[in-house]
């Protein structure tokens, strides 16, 4: 699911703020569809083919959360936004625990929320044949979050097995620093640098039972997962 190929449903309420966003973002290519109240966004989604759902929680007839939970219990993978003024910790809470993939509170930036869309795009976009790949002498199991060494698993965090999904994506070839931050972190600064650095370094000691196994730093550059 690259973001050319979305298609977005967008459930809000403030007509204004809604077609702005519909003209945002179908410049950048993608297919957007508007719906004013949660129970048109729910019969919406039950007639097209959406791939990527962005509601806001206060809606009128239906909220945001019950919408939200009628389209993970559909299809679980579909991954959603929250773009809301709501910006309690409950209501965060209760929407990743809901199964979001963001919360945005309002107001926001049409740009970063369009790298975020981004990068939310690419991380679901994980082929059957990417989800477990060999490394030297080890086995990544993509959805399961999980590194195999000759029946030893090691458990990953979410954030560690996409960058290395990105590298085995990339296995040999460089893949740029910036083109990792603005996929995983949406932002390319020098605190998601720093974490990076950080992701990078656990990644590097995983392997280190397969000598032939190696994360290169390319100095400026980016990283090369060499196996």
């Amino acid at each position: 699911m690259t973001e050319n190929k979305l298609n977005i449903l967008l459930a809000e309420d403030d007509l204004n703020l809604g077609f702005l966003l519909v003209e945002f973002l179908e410049s950048h290519g993608v297919q957007v569809k508007l719906f004013r109240d949660g129970e048109a966004a729910i019969e919406g989604f039950k007639v097209g083919s959406f791939n990527f759902c962005i509601l806001d929680v206060m809606l009128p007839k239906v909220d945001g959360f019950s919408i939200a939970k009628m389209i993970k219990a559909f299809n679980a993978d579909i991954p959603i936004v929250f773009l809301t003024a709501r910006g309690m910790k409950e209501d965060k809470m209760k929407g990743y625990t809901i199964g979001a993939d963001d919360y945005i509170t309002k107001p926001f930036d049409e740009d970063e929320l369009w790298c975020k869309i981004v990068a939310i795009s690419k991380r679901s976009d994980v082929h059957e044949d990417e989800k477990v790949v060999n490394i030297g002498r080890y086995v990544f199991d993509y959805v399961n979050l999980s590194l195999d060494f000759e029946g030893r698993i090691k458990r990953l965090t979410s954030r560690e097995a996409e960058v290395l999904l990105m590298l085995c994506k990339a296995k040999k070839n460089v893949v740029r620093r910036e083109e990792i931050l603005t996929a995983l972190w949406g932002e390319n600064d020098y605190f998601a640098g720093r974490s990076l650095d950080v992701f990078i370094s656990k990644l590097r000691k995983y392997f280190a039972q397969d000598p032939n196994v190696n994360i290169e730093n390319v100095i400026k550059v980016g990283y090369i997962l060499n196996c």
